[in-house]
């Protein structure tokens, strides 16, 4: 097996299990109050990642050497990444779940960013396949990944303002 198949392998084994997870999570907010926001943009998310992972499948030679220097780059993102959802823990999901009331997740990445999820996302879908010399695929699918992303963080940043402010009232 080439090191694009163990890498694609890797990042759909990881996503379903991902998936997995945030539904639980998704769940359980849902059940103790939560609200979700946004439900039109998911489906969109969703078909872009599975695009993005399928045209590298696709349009990727699968004995294109990595460039390593890139492949550690996207191991080090996917720390980040297990960093973000362990800091998130049961409030991390992969729909906008609010639940109102709840304090803001203050620590981790959280403590430096808003949203070191998108950041991280953005970064992924942009080495991955640079990883391979795809550069094609890395800028098309950074620039709808950053429309959709756009949408997402207003999504986010309005079901999140009133907990926000109620944190800052809080504070002051």
């Amino acid at each position: 097996m080439t090191p694009l198949l163990w890498l694609l392998g890797f990042v759909v084994l990881q996503r379903l299990a991902e998936l997995v997870y945030a539904r639980r999570n998704a769940r359980r907010l849902l059940a103790a109050g939560g609200v979700e926001h946004g439900r039109c943009h998911y489906p969109l998310l969703v078909a872009l990642h599975v695009a993005w992972l399928a045209s590298i499948a696709a349009f990727v030679p699968p004995a294109t050497p990595p460039d390593r220097v890139l492949l550690v780059v996207f191991l080090i993102l996917q720390v980040a990444r297990v960093w973000i959802i362990a800091s998130l823990g049961r409030y991390w999901t992969t729909r906008v779940v609010t639940l109102p009331g709840a304090p803001l997740v203050r620590r981790g990445p959280y403590r430096f960013m808003r949203h070191p999820n998108y950041l991280l996302i953005a970064c992924e879908i942009a080495v991955l396949p640079l990883i391979f010399g795809a550069w094609r695929i890395a800028l098309a699918f950074s620039i709808a990944n950053t429309v959709l992303l756009a949408w997402r963080i207003r999504v986010e940043n309005t079901a999140l303002g009133p907990r926000r402010a109620a944190g800052t009232q809080r504070a002051g």
